[in-house]
């Protein structure tokens, strides 16, 4: 990116917020940042796009921590969010190794005119702001721009290399670190995904003396070698857990399936060795959109294919169970709001259901949203039906997946109300309120028990009177609930993430639970105010210095718009590959949000010494290719007065 194809120099606000982490209790300023180049990371620590890009700026921020300052902006969409505490909680559990600030009213966010979570934002040594893009796939961008902002600013005296304002918190001591699932094995102990040591650990039946570790508690992606030892195999941020059904074990040769989230990837797990080997996944992410998500085709991915489950990409799975009646695992796809079927008897994966856009849509598996998906369980009862119940987190929903014919699925939401809407009230399921629920469970009455993440509590669902009441309180992020049987009847096991725990809760003697009314909340962006009539959306994007747009493949931009409520986009809805389009609102419609997915591929240049061949085209030169994509969903007003124009910069 050149100077002359960056933005207009425009001074960087101050940062400004409740506080700040990482710091060593110290203010931070931009004057303190003077002399770095400053990347600015607008972040909500529910948000998995967001989680992907603290991981893509990991080996960016340490390869130039002399030069480079990342600073993360927490501007929180969930209520449970601005909590300071919980803020402190999800620094440590995704081991963010830089500065963040809190900014609980999004003082600094809108400051920045960010739009979307995530947003990067690049300042210069000199305090300017020079690029801002929006959502994933931007870390060889900002790798180009800091190499030549640091070029630029070494030659002009104006670059300070030296430590910046990062002070790392001490070290926590304990058997459990932001556990994330948990299963029963058949000796009576328990087996826990260990999210913030990248390991499992097995427990005594008491859910406290650990037994074994199986991992070496380093984060990567190492299978086990010859003679395994338990603890050499590496994980990152391992989730969701499912035991193999007993007819499949001794084919498989593993006991467990293990949803590797970080390493974008399903594990097989040999209780009885602590073998680990990879069945599912590449190592690296799947990227929407792009070309090279299975390993050896340059062929556009096919939603409707069977691919070769280890030559597959994937992308953050949360979960796992396995469906009898479709004869496959269920994955929790939730770095592309999807659900997968893994076949581990063919080796194949396949989507299941899901569009790969996020919101919230029923009906056949094929068109369904999803939003970060990270629950499932087998429905119980007489009315189960083989379905799986899903916690469909970002849409704060419980949700449930019902096997067809064809090994096709319907997708139905019994309690949910979109992307904004979340809280915690019973009665009604049509007017019950979540928020951000990661685990799901079945009692044997046919009732569903949900671990309510962000409202710290367990609700139940009754299907049969189309009731949810609240069965506990006051717990630390649960995510995860296990059905215990015991003399007095039947107990919860819940794995208390924040508290680093697993906990024990007795059932009410009636099961119903009571009801609350915590109330109702919507995130707290201001609405955009737009004209009705014609609006015109632009999504700038320029590709980073030593790229271009890659077209080997077709076109190299996509747009996707839609709108909630429908009845909002009077025209411009669809697909199109031009990155601006007029949009035509409704002026009978007061509000809404427009849905805008945004993506854009680029490759790198050849050296100029390539040599050309007789096409004039570089001769053995096979140029790298970078994917960016987001998603905005953006709260409009539909006013006279209101503005006619809409930029979401991708990157620019």
């Amino acid at each position: 990116m050149s100077s002359s194809s960056r933005l207009p120099r425009v001074r960087a606000s101050e940062l400004v917020g409740r506080g700040w982490l990482n710091t060593g209790g110290r203010d931070v300023s931009l004057a303190d940042l003077r002399g770095k180049v400053v990347v600015l990371d607008f972040w909500t620590f529910c948000c998995i796009n967001c989680l992907h890009v603290l991981d893509e700026l990991r080996e960016l921020e340490e390869r130039h921590r002399d030069e480079l300052v990342i600073v993360g902006v927490h501007s929180p969409k969930f209520a449970h969010e601005a909590d300071p505490a919980a803020l402190a909680a999800a620094v440590e559990r995704y081991e963010v190794h830089h500065p963040v600030l809190d900014d609980p009213e999004l003082v600094t966010w809108g400051a920045y005119t960010a739009r979307a979570w995530p947003t990067l934002v690049v300042v210069d040594p000199e305090g300017y702001v020079v690029a801002q893009m929006a959502g994933e796939g931007h870390a060889s961008a900002i790798e180009a721009i800091v190499d030549e902002l640091v070029a630029e600013h070494e030659a002009k005296g104006t670059l300070h290399r030296g430590d910046g304002p990062y002070v790392p918190p001490a070290p926590a001591a304990g058997t459990l670190r932001f556990p994330a699932k948990v299963v029963a094995l058949p000796s009576g102990n328990l087996l826990v995904a260990d999210a913030g040591h990248h390991s499992l650990a097995e427990l005594g039946p008491d859910g406290e003396t650990l037994v074994r570790r199986i991992g070496s508690g380093e984060r990567g992606f190492v299978d086990s070698r010859g003679d395994a030892v338990p603890d050499e195999a590496r994980f990152s941020e391992p989730n969701g857990l499912c035991r193999v059904p007993d007819e499949l074990r001794p084919a498989l040769g593993y006991d467990v399936l293990v949803a590797d989230t970080v390493n974008h990837a399903l594990r097989g797990v040999d209780l009885a060795t602590g073998r680990v080997r990879t069945v599912a996944g590449t190592g690296e992410q799947f990227m929407v959109g792009g070309q090279e998500n299975v390993v050896g085709s340059t062929a556009a991915f096919d939603p409707a294919a069977t691919y070769p489950a280890t030559a597959a990409r994937l992308s953050s799975p949360w979960d796992v169970a396995w469906s009898p009646r479709l004869g496959t695992f269920v994955v929790a796809m939730a770095g592309n709001h999807t659900l997968w079927s893994f076949d581990p008897l063919a080796g194949t994966v396949a989507i299941l259901a899901g569009t790969m856009n996020e919101g919230l849509e029923d009906g056949p598996g094929a068109e369904a949203w999803f939003a970060q998906p990270s629950g499932l369980a087998p429905a119980s009862g007489r009315a189960a039906a083989d379905a799986l119940w899903l916690a469909d987190a970002e849409t704060s929903a419980l949700r449930r997946v019902e096997p067809a014919d064809g090994g096709t699925v319907t997708v139905t939401t019994a309690v949910g109300q979109g992307l904004f809407d979340f809280g915690h009230r019973d009665g009604a399921a049509g007017e019950a309120l979540l928020q951000h629920p990661l685990g799901v469970t079945s009692l044997p009455d046919g009732s569903v028990v949900v671990a309510d993440t962000y409202n710290g509590a367990l609700r139940r669902y009754d299907p049969a009177a189309g009731t949810v009441t609240t069965l506990a309180t006051g717990l630390a992020e649960p995510s995860d609930v296990l059905v215990e049987a015991s003399e007095g009847g039947v107990r919860l096991l819940v794995v208390e993430s924040a508290a680093h725990r697993l906990t024990r809760v007795a059932l009410p003697a009636d099961v119903a639970g009571e009801v609350l009314d915590g109330g109702a909340h919507r995130t707290a962006r201001p609405a955009t105010e737009v004209a009705p009539g014609e609006l015109r959306l632009d999504v700038p994007f320029v590709p980073a210095p030593g790229q271009k747009l890659d077209d080997r493949w077709g076109p190299s931009t996509e747009l996707r718009v839609s709108a909630t409520p429908p009845e909002l986009l009077l025209d411009g809805a669809g697909d199109g590959v031009d990155l601006a389009r007029v949009l035509v609102l409704n002026p009978d419609v007061a509000e809404g949000v427009l849905h805008v997915t945004a993506k854009a591929a680029s490759c790198d240049l050849p050296p100029d010494t390539a040599p050309l061949g007789p096409d004039g085209e570089p001769e053995d030169f096979f140029p790298a290719c970078h994917l960016a994509q987001q998603d905005w969903g953006v709260p409009v007003r539909v006013t006279p007065g209101g503005d006619a124009t809409l930029s979401l910069p991708l990157r620019g």
